[in-house]
């Protein structure tokens, strides 16, 4: 167990780390809506390609035509190639804040946890890093192929191909954002999982943390479902900034684990509550379950018995 002087000053610098990042984790939050939103609505415009527009080519008996249905959209995505760009730098912008959030997290919840899986703490931070870099490299990739489709003479479907998706720099930078998505996943969800055990996070926080990383590791579902990871940004801005509803968790001041009660202790709170009984200690919000008492025998009461009537 840490001593009294390391707690003191784990928890001094746990609450001045805590400060500098409330803004932000709420800037975070913002920028990571404002990215989805950005670039949603760019690709609102992109011209689709219909399946009878698809089998048109095949249908007259043109199997490669030299202009291919979907040239209109790698034209246009040539065209937008500063919105997506400036969206994807945004969100690089978050992760960024992300990223300093998971490992203060760590290093609190790996102070009263040692157990804790120590290769999390490089997971988050190489795969934070790497998952910001690859999501503006992405962008600038796709800008410099789509313009050289643009301007080229080749329009046939294999070149719209390379444009998008078969590329050498494409299929690089597809690879490298899994793998670095992948990363921050993983080292996430150890890191919530070990936050809540330690009693840093409520259950919910750390659960929607961890399926906010999954949303993050597939960005292209929309900027309702992306309305999740900077909801979450925002509710960590209030809680490091000292705010949080009730009060912070009792695990942050007191440099300890204080797990939160299982459903169960849950239930023996709001049963003695309502018959009027003394809460138990184990069933409190933040509260660890004392150690038990050792029972003191029969034979340990008649020899107190027999020292008082000689006193």
């Amino acid at each position: 167990m840490p001593s009294d002087p390391d707690i003191r000053k784990q928890t001094a610098w746990e609450l001045n780390r805590r400060t500098r990042l409330a803004v932000p984790a709420f800037a975070g939050g913002f920028l990571y809506l404002l990215s989805a939103i950005i670039i949603t609505s760019t690709l609102n415009g992109l011209p689709t390609v219909g399946p009878l527009q698809g089998l048109g080519p095949a249908i007259s008996g043109e199997a490669n035509p030299a202009v291919s249905p979907r040239t209109d959209e790698v034209k246009f995505i040539s065209h937008h190639a500063f919105p997506l760009i400036a969206g994807s730098i945004l969100a690089a912008i978050a992760i960024g804040a992300l990223t300093l959030i998971l490992l203060l997290l760590f290093n609190a919840a790996a102070f009263r946890r040692p157990t804790i899986w120590r290769p999390a703490r490089l997971l988050v931070l190489g795969g934070g890093i790497a998952v910001a870099l690859a999501s503006i490299a992405h962008e600038i990739v796709y800008a410099i192929e789509t313009h050289n489709f643009s301007v080229g003479h080749d329009f046939t479907r294999n070149a719209v191909d390379n444009a998008l998706t078969k590329g050498t720099p494409n299929q690089v930078v597809a690879y490298l954002s899994l793998l670095a998505g992948l990363s921050l996943v993983v080292g996430m969800i150890v890191v919530l999982l070990n936050s809540m055990r330690s009693g840093l996070l409520p259950r919910w926080m750390a659960i929607l943390g961890m399926f906010s990383g999954l949303l993050i590791l597939l960005p292209n579902v929309g900027a309702t479902l992306q309305l999740i990871p900077a909801f979450w940004l925002v509710m960590m801005g209030i809680l490091l900034a000292g705010r949080w509803m009730n009060g912070d968790p009792p695990a942050w001041e007191a440099g300890e684990a204080r797990p939160w009660p299982t459903r169960a202790q849950m239930q023996a709170e709001r049963s003695a509550r309502s018959k009027g009984e003394p809460v138990p200690a184990a069933a409190r919000v933040g509260d660890v379950a004392p150690a038990a008492k050792p029972q003191q025998t029969g034979t340990s009461r008649k020899r107190r018995r027999k020292g008082g009537a000689r006193g």
